[in-house]
């Protein structure tokens, strides 16, 4: 079967950013907020402690957040997929002043269930509907009690249109319009985008163009370093402001709350991976052997191994997709269905072409209750597990579009669980599928690289951006001490077993210049370790678990991930053994792996 690998926008919105369609809804989300803010006014808890009040100011909610998702996930998709597309910013203007508004609404629904006693609230929650949210409800009653006063919070919402938000899409506007020099064997040269640099560079199997590519790389980041420096230092300069205003008492305290995670659980997974590093950072000596060098350097980590001239595993995208859709099924029919009707209905945006920012991600379109998925395709068994990852997340939401919406807002730790956990699936099948040694090895390298990236890379980001943030919180860091946080970082996470760093790695990682979740990057790390759990415990017993997996990710936008754990696997996530567990499923690979490259070189 042929799949479409470009997006169906024209079924959202016709006409794309300048579509009628798309300012209608904008139109009725604004009347929809006028509505809510009437409602709000007018409700006093103590004059009107109706059931029925409450949960029509909770449906009107809901309304409008899904209309302003479905409007802001596709001006943001077209943008994505067209960074010429001008108006696009035009639009995107139009809905964060709705965004705003609603900011302000909710710090007025928030206090207002604040100032209900909790008498009256725990009657409240004894309806049937009203218990069924009690988690999130409870949740944002607690984080109310930390807003300034609703005078204050306003301000901050309005500041906030100026404030993280657009220093984030700044971030967004400046990469759109930067360009990566490529010179080929010929002499011709390609400005190539920053997406399809990234790819060309850490998937190319001549070092010498990755090298080529990474020189350039470093230089153009370097040359735009002095914006990305202003720029996160006031991202991150911002949101220290709010949290201390906000009775925070450190930069963690945010993110673990938004994750639904205790610092205990943290440190242990952390702790875990810092002792456990060893296979890992053999497999890249053995990388490193393999390609005749000394150590690798930065661009040479995610390489591909080729040995014996045999050329790289390579999918076209038509088979990316029947390869996934296939080895879902040895796992469960429903994550296979899913995935069939994903890809047929054009949900993805796969295609390698110029002019799309690089990265990729799964994205609702609420008002659907149907995900997007956002990625560049070129090829590699890395792109069909990206696919496979991506794909994940939209299962995961899709699973939960029969439960009430305020269950459903799952944190990033845990949506980051069932990608990894379709990522394994797809990667386990491709090296038991292997026609030979030398593409087993090829495989189990791609495999790797993901274990790697969990334990050393985004372990330097942890590192990093803790660092930053202390030093951040006493003053201005200029661009030369980001680098020298980043490269410290970037030795311990790798045990110094690189030849080479990427100083500027801070600028060129979209991740840290996201605007509305702090440390974005720790629950990567987290979601790979706990999926691993949740695969040994599918390999002890594969018979019916697509349904007890399918019942896990129904409870992870209701529940702290430490009572998710103990419930649905019987573990502490506070203990390294579970982390430590997990680390160890990913050094087999490490031992196959070396074995078998010593086994071919040999030979």
């Amino acid at each position: 079967m042929k799949y479409a690998d470009t997006w169906d926008l024209e079924s959202i919105f016709p006409g794309g950013t300048k579509s009628e369609e798309l300012q209608k809804k904008i139109k009725s989300v604004e009347t929809d907020i006028q509505a809510y803010q009437t409602l709000l006014r007018d409700w006093d808890f103590q004059e009107d402690p109706s059931v029925t009040t409450f949960k029509n100011i909770l449906n009107k909610r809901e309304k409008i957040a899904k209309g302003l998702g479905q409007s802001s996930t596709f001006v943001q998709m077209t943008h994505d997929a067209y960074m010429d597309d001008e108006h696009a910013n035009v639009v995107m203007g139009q809905i964060m002043d709705l965004f705003s508004e609603v900011q302000k609404l909710s710090t007025t629904f928030t206090k207002k269930l604040v100032n209900i006693s909790d008498e009256d609230w725990q009657k409240l929650l004894n309806d049937k509907e009203l218990k069924e949210i009690s988690f999130t409800l409870n949740e944002m009653r607690d984080e109310g009690k930390r807003l300034l006063s609703e005078e204050e919070e306003k301000i901050i919402a309005e500041l906030n249109k100026d404030g993280l938000a657009a220093w984030s899409r700044l971030y967004d506007t400046a990469v759109s319009i930067m360009t990566i020099p490529y010179k080929d064997e010929d002499g011709k040269v390609t400005e190539l985008s920053v997406g399809q640099a990234m790819n060309r560079m850490y998937a190319d199997p001549d070092p010498q163009v990755r090298k080529q590519i990474f020189e350039e790389w470093e230089l153009a980041w370097t040359k735009y370093a002095p914006i990305f420096a202003d720029t996160i230092n006031h991202l991150d300069g911002y949101r220290i402001t709010l949290q201390k205003a906000h009775g925070r008492k450190d930069h963690l305290e945010e993110p673990l709350e938004y994750n639904r995670m205790s610092k205990e659980t943290l440190d242990a997974m952390w702790s875990a991976v810092a002792n456990n590093k060893q296979p890992f950072l053999d497999f890249l000596n053995q990388k490193a052997t393999l390609f005749g060098m000394d150590k690798l350097g930065w661009q040479d980590v995610d390489a591909p191994v080729t040995l014996e001239d045999a050329k790289p595993t390579r999918f076209t995208y038509d088979e990316a997709c029947e390869f996934v859709i296939t080895n879902f099924a040895s796992f469960g029919p429903k994550l296979s269905r899913f995935a069939k009707h994903a890809l047929e209905s054009r949900w993805v945006e796969a295609e390698d072409r110029p002019n799309k920012r690089p990265g990729g991600y799964c994205t609702s379109l609420p008002e659907f209750e149907e995900s997007r998925i956002f990625m560049t395709f070129s090829g590699t068994p890395a792109d069909t597990s990206t696919l496979a990852h991506e794909l994940g997340h939209a299962f995961h939401s899709d699973v939960m579009k029969d439960i009430p919406s305020l269950n459903r807002q799952y944190a990033m730790n845990v949506a980051e669980t069932a990608s990894t956990f379709a990522e394994t699936i797809i990667g386990n099948a491709t090296i038991k599928n292997a026609k030979n040694d030398v593409e087993k090895i090829s495989l189990l390298n791609s495999k790797l690289e993901n274990a790697t990236a969990m334990f050393l890379n985004i372990h330097a980001r942890f590192l990093f951006e803790n660092a930053f943030y202390e030093e951040r919180s006493k003053g201005i860091v200029s661009e030369k001490r980001l680098n020298e946080l980043m490269v410290q970082a970037q030795k311990e996470a790798y045990g110094d077993r690189l030849s080479s760093y990427h100083p500027h790695f801070w600028c060129s990682k979209l991740h840290f210049f996201i605007d509305d979740v702090p440390f974005y990057n720790f629950p990567y790390t987290f979601g790979y370790l706990f999926s691993l759990g949740i695969y040994a415990k599918y390999l002890e017993q594969p018979e019916g678990f697509e349904d007890k997996y399918i019942a896990l990710l129904r409870d992870t936008g209701s529940m702290k991930v430490e009572d998710l754990a103990e419930k649905h696997l019987g573990v502490d996530l506070t203990k390294r053994d579970f982390w430590e567990a997990g680390i160890q499923l990913a050094a087999k690979d490490v031992e196959e792996f070396i074995e078998l490259t010593n086994e071919v070189k040999n030979k």
